[in-house]
């Protein structure tokens, strides 16, 4: 039977499902410790450094991943790199769930990030061979916005997951619905078009001096020395400095020790975030589109509000009121949560599609970067400025919060070097 062109444009919704529901799962691994961390120092008998120990064991192989990622998804196939990381992830879930101690679940947690790491990039690039230019914005905001779900599912849901059945049933379960996922990837994941026998529906042409085939070290120099990739490698440096030290570790700190706010109201607040991010990820990719057509000028003005919050968090830190503390957050997650979609885009853009894989991953890798040096940095601060009661005192975050101001400023400057490669389709 004929493979027609319509039926490529159906069967890639089969591919976004299958991609997005591992996506979901990248998002719930991320941020699920938090709302588990008290059950694991009460199993594991652990500091809350040990704590932060065996939630951050998640984030240095992702980070360290992502190049290695790219080249396999450009060179291995997507189909291939997903499946196989997945699985990977899953034996991690359920050795986490079945950890003896400590150090067992650490190096559970170390798997479960290697695995994850493998999801993210893949994903960019079969959707840039499915979807053409002008629809991808679109298509990767909503990849963007299901994992806003997977950070909400990690929260209340997997509260009360534990609650009622505790939190090792909990991480098994998730290890088996990641195998099955897996498996899902396996039947239904194809790389392009015309791997299943339909035309291609992105065909792009090859800037002239580029060959057709592009050997994996050839595309990791041709990204690194471009000139336009580096604004938006240090737009993700600050990006994830911001995402991952504030929202990632150190705001349920400064909600109890600034405003006294119980976990309850914490989590509510926190959850602004994920909200923010399955809001604004469609909603900017629309935007940048259909209607500014533009990648630059929905960074600017993402990056530009972000300055102006940090300015109020950094000035006014002690006195926001509480509905403004929610209304903050949510726009965290619309401007630095979701607003990563347009400048993952505008890296694709600035390159031939057979190296999709790679520049992103190379991008990405900034974020990571970003958070893994200023989760510490910022910890430092706060250990400098010493406790009270078990809390924290305000110099320390008035400190921490100028170090975020000043990156935000960085953040909005190199936005502002962006160069738009959006062309009209």
């Amino acid at each position: 039977m004929e493979r027609t062109f319509e039926g490529a444009l159906r069967y890639r919704w089969v591919i976004f499902v299958v991609l997005a529901l591992q996506y979901l799962f990248v998002y719930f691994h991320r941020v699920c410790p938090a709302v588990v961390a008290q059950d694991l120092v009460e199993t594991f008998s652990i500091s809350a450094t040990s704590l932060g120990i065996l939630a951050s064991g998640y984030f240095y192989p992702y980070a360290l991943m992502q190049i290695p990622v790219g080249l396999l998804a450009d060179s291995w196939g997507s189909r291939k790199t997903v499946t196989f990381f997945t699985l990977l992830a899953a034996v991690g879930a359920l050795m986490f769930g079945l950890a003896p101690g400590f150090e067992t679940a650490t190096i559970a947690r170390i798997i479960v990030g290697l695995g994850l790491s493998g999801v993210f990039v893949p994903a960019m690039k079969t959707l840039a061979e499915w979807f053409r230019p002008g629809e991808y914005a679109k298509i990767s905001g909503a990849l963007m916005a299901v994992g806003g779900i997977g950070w909400l599912s990690a929260s209340t849901p997997l509260a009360l997951v534990t609650r009622s059945f505790g939190w090792r049933t909990g991480f098994i379960a998730i290890g088996v619905i990641t195998v099955v996922l897996s498996v899902l990837t396996w039947l239904f994941l194809v790389d392009t078009p015309k791997k299943k026998g339909y035309p291609e529906i992105n065909v792009r042409p090859i800037p002239t001096g580029v060959q057709k085939k592009i050997g994996l070290w050839t595309g990791i120099r041709l990204v690194f020395s471009t000139p336009r990739f580096w604004p938006l490698a240090i737009w993700f440096f600050c990006n994830g400095s911001i995402l991952f030290s504030f929202n990632g570790l150190w705001a349920g700190p400064y909600l109890k020790d600034i405003y006294g706010l119980s976990k309850p109201a914490i989590g509510n607040i926190l959850s602004m975030v994920a909200i923010g991010m399955v809001v604004g990820s469609p909603l900017l990719g629309y935007l940048s589109d259909n209607i500014l057509k533009s990648r630059k000028k929905v960074l600017v003005a993402c990056s530009l509000i972000t300055v102006i919050e940090w300015a109020f968090f950094y000035f006014f830190y002690q006195s926001l009121s509480v509905p403004l503390l929610y209304v903050f957050f949510f726009v965290i997650g619309v401007c630095i949560g979701a607003s990563v979609i347009i400048a993952f885009t505008g890296t694709k853009e600035l390159f031939p599609l057979e190296i999709a894989g790679t520049s992103v991953s190379c991008v990405n890798l900034f974020g990571f970067v970003g958070g893994i040096i200023y989760q510490p940095l910022i910890g430092y601060f706060m250990d400098m400025a010493g406790k009270i009661d078990g809390r924290y005192l305000p110099q320390g975050y008035s400190t921490a919060f100028l170090l975020l101001f000043v990156t935000s400023i960085v953040y909005l400057l190199s936005a502002l070097c962006v160069k738009d490669e959006l062309k009209e389709q």
